[in-house]
């Protein structure tokens, strides 16, 4: 482990410089890692995996997303198989179905983890609140986690690239004495650019805070409200949307993300430095407040019930997809459409 000063408090971390691949695949070579679920997390796992010399397998129910496995090349009756023969042959098994696929699929998947198999997540929500998903593994088995910290998707753009996403590994059950370095030899395996400890209680928690917040619910709460009063006072919608969503994400973004925040401050011009100096106090005021009731119902278990009672009732698919829908086509969200197609490189 790589000691590191993260703001001035030290972290131990994992490198790929400290866990080369060669030994990831000597700790997991007698394995047969079965991929449940081909939907966000399983293909960028599963293919990583597999181009790594991983012995791999995919479950997966048949319809479209079966055929994007035939697709990628997996092949039915070899490395393609049903959930419940895949949760069979695997000796990791691993859970990337949807967090109500999992509760649905639990008692169809749990007689398969039998003595001496790993039980594999990339989120800590079904182990989190099992008392409201009923996910209560067998003690005789492993129990990990390697949560990668962006999409399916870009876990395998960036390993394509030759490049790695960050992820957080956890233990929760070590029946074996070697869940440590199967844990650590998967996230390797599926090209972790570093990994960084945490439980399936933090993930969970930090996760679905998160995602309520800065990485989806408050982004498009403050790109709207801003593209709002701007329209509402008289700027048009290229106008509004440039000034709110294009220069952030296609021109600040990479450069913060690059260097940090702190340097694209120092290289701005003087009066966008003292407005938004001036600008970061109101804001973190009105919104803290805000994040703090949100990790509030998240740690009780509100967060997650939610989620549990309207996966669970009739219609909620359809439901869900007006409620996209009606994202999708706001002005703001079709104007980008339209800037989107002007971008240099689509001319």
């Amino acid at each position: 482990m790589a000691k590191m000063n993260f703001g001035g408090v030290i972290e131990e971390v994992m490198t790929r410089e400290e866990f080369p691949l060669e030994k990831a695949r000597e700790v997991l070579k007698n394995e047969t890692i079965a991929i449940i679920g081909y939907g966000v997390q399983g293909p960028g796992q599963a293919c990583n995996l597999r181009d790594n010399g991983f012995n791999v397998i995919v479950g997966q129910r048949q319809g479209k997303t079966f055929e994007k496995a035939v697709a990628d090349g997996w092949v039915p009756g070899e490395t393609l198989f049903s959930i419940e023969e895949a949760a069979k042959r695997g000796t990791i098994v691993c859970l990337l179905l949807s967090d109500a696929a999992q509760m649905q699929l639990w008692d169809t998947i749990k007689p398969h983890l039998t003595a001496g198999k790993t039980l594999y997540f990339s989120h800590g929500f079904a182990i989190t609140w099992s008392d409201r998903t009923g996910v209560v593994p067998p003690k005789d088995i492993d129990v990990i986690m390697v949560a990668p910290k962006g999409s399916g998707t870009s876990l395998r753009t960036m390993f394509l690239e030759g490049r790695g996403l960050n992820s957080s590994y956890a233990v929760y059950q070590d029946a074996s004495g070697h869940a440590l370095e199967k844990v650590l030899a998967f996230g390797i395996g599926i090209g972790s650019g570093y990994l960084f400890e945490t439980t399936f209680q933090r993930e969970a928690t930090s996760d679905l805070t998160g995602e309520r917040g800065s990485l989806m619910g408050a982004i498009q709460g403050l790109l709207l409200a801003q593209y709002e009063v701007l329209r509402e006072n008289g700027h048009t919608p290229s106008e509004a949307f440039n000034e709110t969503v294009e220069e952030l994400t296609q021109s600040l973004m990479p450069l913060f993300a690059q260097r940090g925040m702190d340097w694209m401050y120092a290289n701005c011009s003087t009066t966008a430095q003292r407005g938004a100096l001036d600008w970061m106090g109101p804001f973190h005021d009105a919104i803290k407040p805000v994040v703090e009731r949100l990790y509030v119902s998240v740690k009780t278990g509100e967060e997650a019930q939610k989620s549990i009672d309207s996966n669970s009732k009739v219609g909620y698919r359809e439901g869900l997809e007006k409620e996209l829908a009606a994202l999708r086509d706001s002005e703001m969200w079709r104007t980008a459409e339209t800037v989107r197609k002007l971008r240099p490189e689509n001319n």
